[in-house]
């Protein structure tokens, strides 16, 4: 049998469009697919929870891929290791309290056991503003192609309405950083400016989990975000507060609905 283009045209366009309407309105919708997102993506929908992530990006797994300097190896600490064993990511003792694992094995598995669990993942979409409700509490995103926004085309986007939003952008704070600079919060976290402090991993570890919350209502930030959002250090190529980070984002999600 000879293959037929429109066929294969007509497939890729119903599929997706099939899947893509069934999450318009969601339980958590999570901005960046990192592992921080992928993490609280996945303990979401064990429970059952409605949850899809939008990437800017064609890939997933943030700057988990490039390890230290492009040498695919990560570190967690003790506390940490449990997330990848959890996801059957091969971990080596390196003492002190240390693991190693291979990036690239690490994201594909945190990816392969977050879509296992029923998160879905769309990519190559951006996050352009947030949506609110009548008490201008964040209740869903505002969406596009990343292609438009590369292009600097003006194309009116789409929204998803979520009962929370995480934002998992990671460095940059993109949905916090919208808020701040639309909404306006008079006080609070996001009253203030944005930004993280030099790399210092052992404080920094302990702050990305701390500074895991409710950032502004309806909106979590987690991971590097967190950090970023709260002013404290960056943490480099050690994931474990990371992965952490996006777990205890999930429970407090869990614990409000």
């Amino acid at each position: 049998m000879g293959i037929d283009d429109i066929t294969i045209t007509k497939t890729i366009f119903n599929r997706f469009t099939e899947e893509f309407k069934d999450f318009f309105d969601i339980d958590i919708a999570i901005a960046g697919a990192g592992p921080s997102g992928l993490t609280a993506a996945r303990y979401l929908a064990e429970v059952g929870r409605k949850v899809a992530i939008f990437e800017r990006k064609l890939s997933i797994g943030g700057g988990m891929w490039g390890g230290g300097m492009m040498f695919p190896v990560i570190v967690v600490q003790d506390e940490a290791k449990h997330l990848l064993e959890e996801c059957n990511i091969d971990i080596r003792r390196e003492g002190r309290g240390y693991w190693s694992a291979d990036s690239i094995e690490a994201v594909v598995k945190l990816c392969s056991k977050t879509i296992d669990a029923g998160a879905k993942i769309f990519n190559g979409i951006s996050v352009e503003d947030v949506l609110l409700d009548k008490d201008n509490r964040v209740n869903g995103f505002v969406i596009n192609w990343s292609s438009i926004d590369v292009a600097g085309l003006h194309v009116d986007p789409l929204t998803i309405r979520a009962k929370y939003c995480i934002d998992a952008t990671g460095h940059a704070a993109e949905i916090c950083s919208i808020v701040k600079k639309k909404v306006k919060p008079k006080t609070g976290l996001l009253s203030k400016d944005i930004g993280e402090f030099s790399m210092h991993a052992d404080i920094g570890e302990k702050a990305v989990v701390e500074n895991t919350r409710e950032v502004y209502p309806g909106l979590i930030a987690t991971g590097m975000c967190a950090n970023a959002v709260a002013g404290a250090h960056r943490m480099g190529p050690i994931f474990g507060g990371m992965l952490l980070s996006g777990k205890k984002a999930a429970e407090m999600i869990l614990e409000k609905l």
